[in-house]
């Protein structure tokens, strides 16, 4: 956590683990530093109204790139310190690290820099390592580098600073805002210097380009940027040179990006008319969770370290910005549903495939030909009978070795019984109906239950009598037609504890749905109903299912429809995964998991819904419901229903960190608390 605490406002981006980068595109103008200064310093102090920590801009972005031989001109080098001193006096108001480039004088050669300013200091001065001296390129003609240093330290503006390659520049009370510089051609090398940095805890990686347009090098570069934030596990910006420079045998695009992680946040517009900038937030937390995660990153470090000359750090106070500073960066609302149409039909037919291999496999390692389903009508099962129905369609098997079984119980609707009757005769499995009241009726009079007396006494013990039931038949069942139980539970279940242990839905020989959040169920069904995988019949079940209320159904009720609401106790499905995502994914704190969840489902009070969300979409939650929520998910995932997790059967993982059993993504003690958790978010989150 920063050192920022209770006394950066919740709405700061600066307190849950955000810094705001920017990332500039000038215009310049040859052999003119005082114009390109001003260009500089006008977008520098933009950076600043938009409250960016770092502002990043082009290679030799004070002298313009394209001066050639001008390089060597003492008029021109002393325009351009003068233009590094004066920028370095108006830097003293602005509110970002402003990452500059210019060509210094030291040790008697010319290095092509990148100067990184803040506060009316120079942090230090980056020399450019690998010069590219091919086709249209002729750098090493005019500069030295960084391997022909020969100090670590050089004077600028008649002040010792920092010189080199191997800088990483760390903000002392911000945790995670460590950042790296290198110029162009340091990036298109099989190891640049970032690697290096990043090995050694920079989180921020930062190039100064200048960079020529040729057909088909916008793509590339995209392609580099992604792939080095991917493997270094960071963010990493990217600035070329744009309007100004010269075109005697070049041409520019201005082409800035931002990635993190290999994500694309944010990319300017090429060959703009005017100069400008993009900014993104990065989420530093995510980088730190995700570098901790992955030892096989931790190893390279380690040897790095044995194998190069270690890094030198430079750090200084970063003055956060006071008051509110709203986050700017997206947050999807389904974190496990890619909210593109294309991208989300993807993911749902990758799970669809996942899914079926997993139950084909294990059919096949069991010998086994046949499956019993328990179809309630919901849809957990609904989806659970359309993977049999996959599986069995690949093996070359009848439907018919599907055995469906609807159990009505106690609070069974009528809407949820016929769901289930026409499912299962809609996709030709067996349909078949036992009503599991009698034996439930039976375990209570044995217990001296109340209600076997006739008093209408619903609690724990009732409903779990039912679900008992039920998961006894399907296994005696299994049993009897030497079949394989199919478990329906999915992920959201698990993480809340909201399935019966041990005999009961918690329990099954293989469960299908395990590492299926209810949120991405739903668009599963909806896929395979929009794709016309079944028959016309078969989807208008489903869309009736896909619409019924999630309900246990386990206490009866006046209705034809279920009476109970399991979002009335565990809170909205919709919510709770939004909190499992960032708790099982990343560890965030709570009171980022609540920034994050008020971002996304609170944001819209303060404005119009765009026509892209379904109208059933369109609720919202203030911080209040947010909180209240999160503290039921904290007490229940991580102090109430570990060790139903701790037991529980095999299922295929479908998604990065999508998964909760012990065997896989999630490792924890059975008898741990959630106070921790709780006291966090009460400390930081406001009521």
């Amino acid at each position: 956590m920063s050192s920022l605490g209770a006394k950066t406002p919740f709405e700061n981006i600066y307190s849950h683990g955000f810094v705001r980068v920017a990332a500039c595109t000038p215009g310049v103008d040859v052999a003119r530093p005082a114009f390109n200064l001003d260009q500089t310093a006008t977008l520098a102090r933009a950076a600043s109204a938009q409250k960016a920590a770092l502002a990043l801009f082009p290679e030799l972005g004070l002298s313009a790139y394209s001066n050639e031989d001008l390089f060597h001109q003492d008029a021109l080098l002393d325009a351009v310190e003068s233009a590094i001193s004066q920028l370095v006096h108006a830097s003293r108001e602005l509110i970002p690290v402003v990452i500059v480039g210019a060509p210094i004088r030291a040790e008697s050669k010319l290095f092509n820099s990148a100067l990184v300013i803040y506060r009316g200091r120079i942090l230090g001065v980056i020399p450019k390592t690998y010069l590219p001296n091919y086709r249209e390129f002729y750098e090493k003609r005019q500069f030295a580098s960084a391997r022909h240093a020969r100090s670590n330290r050089i004077m600028v503006c008649n002040e010792p600073v920092p010189f080199g390659n191997d800088l990483i520049f760390e903000a002392a009370n911000l945790a995670g805002f460590a950042f790296h510089v290198e110029i162009c051609e340091d990036l298109w090398v099989p190891i640049p210097p970032s690697t290096y940095a990043a090995l050694a805890g920079a989180t921020v990686l930062a190039n100064l380009s200048a960079s020529d347009i040729t057909i088909g090098k916008a793509d590339y570069r995209k392609l580099l940027c992604a792939s080095q934030s991917a493997k270094c596990i960071a963010a990493y910006l990217y600035s070329a040179a744009g309007p100004g420079e010269s075109t005697t045998d070049l041409a520019w695009d201005g082409h800035a990006l931002i990635y993190e992680n290999g994500d694309l946040l944010a990319e300017s517009t090429r060959f703009p008319k005017q100069p400008g900038l993009i900014t993104a937030d990065i989420d530093l937390d995510r980088l730190r969770q995700d570098r901790m995660r992955m030892t096989s990153f931790t190893d390279c470090g380690a040897a790095q370290r044995e194998a190069a000359s270690p890094m030198r750090r430079v750090t200084f106070e970063f003055e956060v910005p006071p008051g509110a500073v709203p986050l700017e960066r997206p947050v999807e609302r389904f974190p496990y549903v890619p909210s593109d149409p294309a991208h989300r039909d993807e993911r749902c037919a990758e799970v669809y495939r996942i899914q079926v291999q997993g139950l084909i496999k294990r059919l096949e390692a069991t010998r086994i030909e046949k499956v019993v389903i328990g179809v309630s009508g919901g849809l957990d099962s609904a989806q659970a009978a359309l993977v049999a129905v996959g599986a069995c369609d690949q093996m070359k098997l009848p439907r018919a070795n599907i055995l469906g079984y609807s159990l009505p119980g106690f609070g069974t609707s009528r809407l949820t019984q016929e769901n289930a009757r026409e499912l299962m005769q809609a996709l030709g499995i067996g349909c078949q109906e036992i009503d599991i009241r009698p034996s439930a009726q039976q375990v209570l009079k044995d217990l001296g239950h109340p209600f076997s007396r006739g008093e209408s006494a619903y609690d724990v013990t009732f409903e779990n009598v039912q679900a008992g039931q039920r998961a006894s038949h399907l296994f005696r069942l299994a049993n009897m037609h030497q079949a394989l139980v199919v478990g329906t539970s999915d992920l959201s279940e698990l993480a809340l504890g909201y399935t019966t242990y041990g005999v009961g839905d918690h329990m099954s020989h293989y469960g299908v749905n395990a590492s299926v959040p209810k949120t991405l169920i739903q668009h599963l069904i909806r896929w395979l109903i929009k794709t016309q995988q079944f028959d016309q019949r078969t989807r208008t079940v489903l869309e009736r299912i896909v619409n019924t209320r999630i309900s246990p159904e386990l206490v009866p009720g006046a209705s034809s429809e279920p009476a109970q609401r399991a979002e009335a106790v565990v809170g909205p499905y919709e919510l709770q995964d939004f909190n499992l995502y960032y708790f099982s994914r990343f560890g965030y704190r709570p009171s980022k998991v609540a920034f994050l969840a008020w971002k996304a489902w609170g944001d819209r009070l303060r404005g119009a819904w765009p026509d892209t969300v379904p109208v059933d979409q369109r609720r919202e939650y203030d911080l209040a419901t947010v909180r209240k929520w999160l503290e039921v998910f904290i007490v229940r995932f991580f102090e109430f229903s570990q060790f139903k997790r701790s037991a529980m059967p095999n299922g295929p993982k479908v998604g990065s960190g999508g998964s909760l059993s012990p065997r896989s993504d999630w490792r924890a003690p059975s008898d741990a608390r959630a106070e921790v958790w709780l006291h966090e978010l009460r400390e930081r989150c406001p009521p």
